[in-house]
């Protein structure tokens, strides 16, 4: 059932009307006054008649043209010149980029507020938008060098826009020389600019154009109250190889150069934050009074500017004498912001801080253009249309929230929440944070929680776009407008849709046909290109207002006899993989199954007697049943909020650095994660209300790889658990109290500073303990023997493949000095595509985690990135090489998108792996690596999806049959 549109939100989404060019009255006037003092300045005098009848006379000073100059200025008003749609030429226009005609395109505009789609062809000439739809043959008539793309039916959507962005600033390999996102010198840094720091060499750059990214907002982090200046790129290389040429109209003010009053004002963009990031200078009342007394420095200069020029005006001068035009370098952006001339981007997650910055705005009166993260934005829209200046935007994730205390209340139905009060929305990277690359699967996201399509598209294209005030140019296809387009392979808010082309400035980024690389195989069903027909999410969405973003997770247990109809596919377990029982063909309807228990008893028309007495029917419209997914790699059920200690384990001893104590009895220290598992936490609820019922977790902690230090050799022993289970002592709630030894061998964090142990000493180590090293009446001791023994999966967190080549000469030493074999399993692995084959003579498994990789630190720089950058992908190189392959996640909010990211890399393998390889992905291989057959088999549990499988953006999660606790749980 689709949802019901929310309200119009109302961004600037529509084409600048074209008007004949004007000249403004009062500039007329004051430029007029100007030239009547060039005359004056020959005698430097002038007399006037006081009303007295007195003459005065007034010296006027030499720069009187000038300083009469900056006074037109403060009247001036930003935003395009008024025939800006007019220009044949983009300012960013390439000589010899030759003209492009992309035909027969469904083409999304993002015009008419996002509803607006033409089918036709889009022509682009000399950096701009030439015509959309129709194209009539004389404007490409004079061409020599004209190239044509076929588009073939496919979707055409403007250039992505990250509002959100610290590429260039944060660049990846992140290392410690080229970290320039936050000052240390104090809260308020207005002076500070985000371009002056900007990476060219970033290798993030391009992975964000692969995903249709085109523009960002760079901004400064949010370690200060006002963090610096931010600027709009585009991402385009360009011929210069300088940041300056990347920026899009930077304003007048970044060589202090004087105001033109023949040119337009342009925006300039500055970057605030609020909250728990502040903290490092006191607390939230020093946070806003902070702001409080540089904005009342601010409004000071701009008091005395505007007394000033009105004595200029007036021609007061001798009043005037010896004082220059007021002005201070350090606070002039915040003159600006209270000009109205500045377009902020507050970073702001709850109530208390969200209130704080609109009174602040009403005190000062000066406009917010977006608040960032925001996530109790949705909480209370009436506290944001109190924003003096207008409603600002709403940057935020779809799904990431919980990972910090300022987060536990974000949802996933908030976008949607905001659309309903009429309030745009920007989905966002936060790059590198997310992965700005996979921008659009925010937006996927959001529209599968119920955003409707015209606003899934329009929150990475147009409404960000607009909240920089940039939608004359960007975000936008019309006439006038800048050649930044993409090609999809599917319908963009499908789930793995991947660019084909991107052209930049009118210039092709990516999809270079003499490259080879092929996008799109395994996506010729027409399905792919129609708009995903999303769940309904409505009581759901109104239960999370009901209870303030924190409602009840658990869902209604029923033992006995429970019936679903209208299902369409079983997938049941079998001994060794995952076995189809039933598929309706396109002709069938679905049939019955009848569970017992928790157990299916019977399939098909025969059950039709079996039907009686049922607890509960379950109507699954055609959807599916299937075995549950498990998780892999994060501290679900090990924690409530990452970023608060206390809601945790708490922190393990170092045995490299630490003196561990002697009452362990065990020199490293090594612990169980199966002692410190809590139970009812909202990210493992949610992974279960997602078909996530089983996790396997350790102790190891990398919300981000950069946190990943190589300190501590001995992370401990993973364990597997239930993550719908109450408590500890329920029926099943544990499957594995000692599931892997866990390790970590990496470089060091390349932000910590203090030194990591090496690498070689960490292999040195690892030696040691795997050759009996320690006593076997010691933790340490005892399960390091049974990982060399081969009883348990010794699980390496490794991400370089010269350590893993390390690992894999390591470990055929132990096997031929202990005469056994060990299960070594490599997880993170990024690099693990460049030995595949060795890793498979080897016998080694591999977690990937992320399966979509990114070179965020030195070990991870030789990504494979996969289409549109390269037709294989490392999970594909290591199957095909007949490596048993898993999939992880780093994030416990992660956990419940498990079956997105399994659907993903089945996409993005270009045919090459089919529905039930993906599922195994996130089942049954992990549980062979982990060694959990024996522990789960015929008593696994299994997942009921409405409207669809576990792979489409159409089905919804209503039940989890558990054999092993004798029950169904109905969502």
């Amino acid at each position: 059932m689709a949802n019901k549109d929310p309200p119009p939100v109302l961004p600037i989404s529509t084409p600048p009307t074209r008007r004949s060019p004007r000249r403004k009255p009062t500039v007329l006037a004051l430029c007029a006054l100007a030239t009547t003092l060039a005359v004056y300045n020959t005698y430097l005098t002038s007399t006037v008649s006081t009303s007295n009848s007195t003459v005065q006379v007034q010296h006027i000073p030499l720069n009187a043209q000038q300083i009469l100059g900056q006074c037109a200025a403060l009247r001036a008003t930003v935003g395009p010149s008024i025939d800006f749609l007019e220009r044949q030429r983009s300012d960013r226009f390439e000589p010899g980029t030759p003209p492009i005609l992309i035909r027969n395109a469904t083409i999304w505009t993002g015009a008419r507020n996002g509803t607006e789609t033409v089918r036709g062809d889009l022509y682009l000439e000399q950096g701009i938008v030439k015509g959309i739809g129709y194209v009539s043959q004389s404007l490409y008539a004079h061409v020599e060098s004209l190239v044509e793309v076929n588009a073939q039916g496919g979707w055409v959507t403007p250039g992505l826009v990250d509002l959100h962005s610290h590429l260039g600033i944060f660049s990846t390999p992140v290392l410690s020389g080229a970290y320039d996102v936050n000052s240390a010198h104090g809260p308020i840094l207005p002076w500070l600019r985000s371009i002056d720091a900007f990476n060219t060499h970033d290798e993030s750059i391009r992975l964000a154009i692969a995903g249709g990214v085109t523009s960002a907002q760079i901004l400064p982090g949010s370690g200060n109250a006002i963090g610096g200046q931010a600027f709009m790129v585009k991402l385009r290389p360009t011929s210069e190889r300088s940041p300056t040429s990347m920026m899009i109209e930077p304003p007048y003010t970044l060589n202090g150069t004087e105001f033109d009053p023949s040119q337009p004002l342009r925006w300039r963009h500055l970057k605030s934050a609020c909250g728990e990031n502040l903290r490092r200078y006191g607390n939230r009342m020093d946070a806003v009074w902070s702001f409080r007394s540089a904005y009342n420095e601010a409004r000071k200069i701009k008091n005395t500017q505007d007394a000033y020029c009105a004595k200029v005006e007036a021609g007061l001068w001798n009043e005037l004498q010896g004082q220059d035009y007021p002005d201070n370098l350090q606070w002039e952006a915040l003159v600006d912001v209270l000009r109205g001339r500045v377009k902020i981007s507050n970073h702001c997650y709850e109530e208390v801080d969200l209130d704080d910055i609109v009174r602040l705005t009403n005190e000062f009166q000066f406009p917010i253009a977006s608040f960032h993260h925001a996530s109790e934005a949705w909480l209370v829209p009436d506290v944001l249309k109190r924003t003096w200046g207008g409603t600002p935007t709403i940057a935020m994730f779809a799904t990431k929230h919980r990972y910090k205390r300022e987060s536990y209340r974000g949802s996933e139905f908030a976008a949607r929440v905001l659309a309903d009060n009429g309030i745009p929305v920007v989905m966002k990277s936060d790059h590198p944070v997310l992965n700005s690359r996979y921008l659009m699967f925010e937006a996927q996201q959001a529209h599968y929680f119920g955003l409707p399509q015209r606003l899934a598209l329009g929150s990475v294209t147009s409404v960000p776009a607009a909240a920089a005030g940039m939608s004359h140019r960007i975000g936008i296809l019309y006439e006038g407008a800048d050649a930044d387009v993409v090609l999809w392979d599917s319908h963009p808010l499908q789930l793995g849709a991947t660019p084909r082309k991107v052209w930049i400035d009118g210039i092709l980024q990516i999809g270079n046909d003499k490259e080879g690389v092929i996008v799109g195989k395994g996506k010729e069903d027409r399905a792919f290109q129609d708009v995903p027909d999303v769940p309904n999410w409505d009581a759901e969405r109104e239960n999370a207002i009901k209870y303030e973003g924190l409602p009840p997770l658990e869902g209604m247990r029923e033992g006995g006899r429970v019936v679903f109809r209208n299902v369409r596919e079983l997938w049941l377990r079998g001994q060794e993989s995952i076995v189809p029982m039933f598929m309706a063909t396109a002709s069938e309807v679905g049939t019955e199954v009848v569970v017992e228990n928790g157990k299916v008893s019977c399939i098909g028309r025969a059950c039709m007697g079996g039907i009686d007495n049922a607890r509960a029917f379950v109507d699954l419209r055609g959807g599916s049943i299937s075995p549950s997914l498990m998780t892999f790699g994060s501290r679900v059920g090990l924690e409530e909020i990452s970023g608060e200690p206390s809601t945790g384990d708490g922190a393990i001893y170092d045995p490299y650095s630490d003196d561990v104590p002697a009452i362990l009895g065990d020199k490293a220290g090594l612990v169980r994660a199966s002692d410190a598992l809590q139970f009812g936490t909202r990210n493992a609820l949610l992974a279960n209300r997602a078909g996530v019922s089983y996790a396997t977790s350790s102790l190891i902690a990398h919300e981000s790889t950069i946190s990943t230090a190589s300190a501590s050799i001995n992370v401990g022993l993973s364990t597997t658990f239930r993550t719908g289970a109450t408590h500890g002592l329920e029926r099943g709630a544990v499957i594995k109290h000692v599931t892997a030894l866990h390790v970590v061998i990496s470089r060091s964090a390349p932000t910590s500073r203090i030194a990591g142990v090496s690498v070689s000493s960490q292999i040195a180590t690892l030696r040691r303990l795997l050759l009996n090293a320690e006593r076997s009446d010691t933790e340490t001791g005892h399960w390091f023997k049974q990982a060399a023994k081969g009883v348990i999966p010794l699980v390496i967190d490794v991400a370089s493949a010269d350590i893993m080549v390390t690992l894999l000469k390591l470990k055929a030493q132990i096997e031929e000095e202990r005469g056994s074999t060990l299960r070594m399993v490599f997880a993170r692995a990024t690099e693990a595509h460049l030995i595949a084959s060795e890793i498979a003579q080897a016998k080694v498994g591999v977690i990937l985690d992320p399966v979509r990789p990114f070179p965020q630190i030195w070990d991870e720089r030789r990504i494979l990135p996969g289409p549109p950058l390269t037709n294989d992908t490392e999970l594909v190189t290591l199957m095909e090489h007949g490596v048993t392959v898993g999939i992880g996640v780093h994030g416990a909010w992660e956990a419940a998108n498990t079956r997105f990211e399994a659907a993903w890399a089945g996409l993005e393998s270009n045919g090459r792996i089919d529905r039930l390889q993906a599922h195994a992905l996130v089942s049954t291989n992990l549980e062979k690596l982990l060694d959990l057959e024996g522990w789960l088999g015929d008593d696994g549990d299994l997942v009921a999806y409405a409207g669809g499988s576990a792979f489409d953006l159409s089905s919804k999660v209503t039940a989890v049959l558990s054999p092993g606790r004798g029950l169904v749980e109905l969502f």
